[in-house]
């Protein structure tokens, strides 16, 4: 408790930019060298601290530890997939928090699901990782390290990032951007930034900002439902933002970026799947240069939510597809592990609880 109570007031070295990086070094009286060689250990060779940054003097790493903080995540579960090989890691953040990130191996590459927050607030009617609300933001550093971690427990090099884990990333819209361009710096991993996806329940003035920032991200919009009356039954975030105002601001995204836009949209039975809702969804997003994907909806025992039969879901996509709609049925990577974004997180922090009962 006492280092964390000194970390704060110090600066986070992990979540600086290059640029910012090279000023605090020079700063401290060091030529510019050092800080493409701190740079290097910190977002290339993944060293967990400055005592393994060897070639820079004892004297000076002595000097980094009293100025800069080291965010370092410590995986405190990981559960393994026994069909696919996915993995599922719940990061402890230091301070009573955790996070989720989730590994999915593919032949194309290996793709990672990050959180941008600690909870969240949103309030999705068949997701666990708002149930218990939001207890903060993520920084930059804390995403980059679900990536950096994972690379290093797994020996695996991460090919894409999807920021669609636990919280809402526009509700945490500064640090987001600035991990993008950190995960994306030519002196980093240099992740690609069209191999970065963001996704978001629709943060209108969020989605119009992003498409200021000159990103080549892929925007993800979790819609889940075509009419503004059934969308404010499964999203809250529905009855400040409607439909018509959502599209407008997807469209502007697109046209100010020339990205294709995915909705993702989550198939409840009896809520969502129907034709009726399918032909609604064909008129929604025709026209616009867009992928849906539908994911039939995992579980949450917190809710009575059920996933469809296959035959809705596949019915459901056929529809699409008549309509001349590009569709696609997610892949379920981890079946045999939990399921649900965030219920990994909620069933850790429940068991914590009942460890403190006597």
């Amino acid at each position: 408790m006492k280092e964390q109570l000194e970390d704060l007031d110090k600066t986070d070295i992990k979540s600086l930019t290059y640029e910012e990086l090279l000023k605090q070094i020079q700063d401290m009286g060091e030529k510019a060298f050092r800080a493409d060689q701190i740079y290097h250990w910190l977002h290339v060779k993944l060293a967990a601290g400055f005592d393994e940054m060897t070639n820079i003097s004892a004297a000076f790493r002595e000097q980094c530890k009293e100025r800069f903080s080291y965010t370092l995540l410590k995986a405190v579960r990981v559960q393994e997939s026994g069909i696919d090989g996915t993995k599922k890691f719940l990061f402890d953040l230091g301070d009573g928090n955790f996070v989720e990130s989730v590994f999915m191996p593919y032949h194309h590459g290996n793709s990672l699901c990050i959180s941008s927050q600690a909870g969240c607030r949103m309030g999705c009617q068949f997701c666990a990782s708002g149930i218990d609300g939001l207890s903060r933001n993520l920084l930059p550093s804390e995403m980059l390290e679900q990536i950096y971690r994972v690379e290093s427990l797994t020996g695996e090099r991460i090919s894409n990032v999807v920021v669609m884990g636990t919280g809402e990333p526009l509700d945490n819209y500064d640090n987001l951007v600035r991990f993008i361009r950190l995960l994306s710096h030519k002196k980093g991993l240099h992740i690609s930034q069209r191999n970065i996806t963001v996704s978001t329940c629709g943060i209108v003035p969020g989605i119009r900002r992003l498409a200021e920032e000159e990103l080549q991200i892929t925007l993800a919009i979790s819609l889940h439902a075509a009419d503004d009356k059934k969308r404010q039954k499964l999203m809250p975030i529905a009855k400040v933002y409607s439909i018509g105002e959502l599209m407008d601001a997807v469209r502007y995204y697109f046209d100010k970026t020339g990205r294709r836009i995915t909705f993702e949209y989550s198939l409840v039975s009896g809520v969502n799947d129907t034709y009726e809702d399918a032909e609604r969804l064909s008129r929604l997003v025709s026209g616009l240069n867009c992928h849906i994907n539908l994911i039939p909806v995992n579980p949450v025992k917190e809710r009575d939510f059920k996933r469809p039969k296959q035959t809705y879901v596949e019915g459901f996509k056929n529809k699409l597809e008549k309509n001349r709609i590009n569709v696609t049925i997610r892949r379920e990577m981890g079946a045999d592990i939990d399921g649900a974004c965030g219920q990994l997180r909620k069933r850790h922090l429940e068991e914590g609880k009942e460890g403190t009962h006597c």
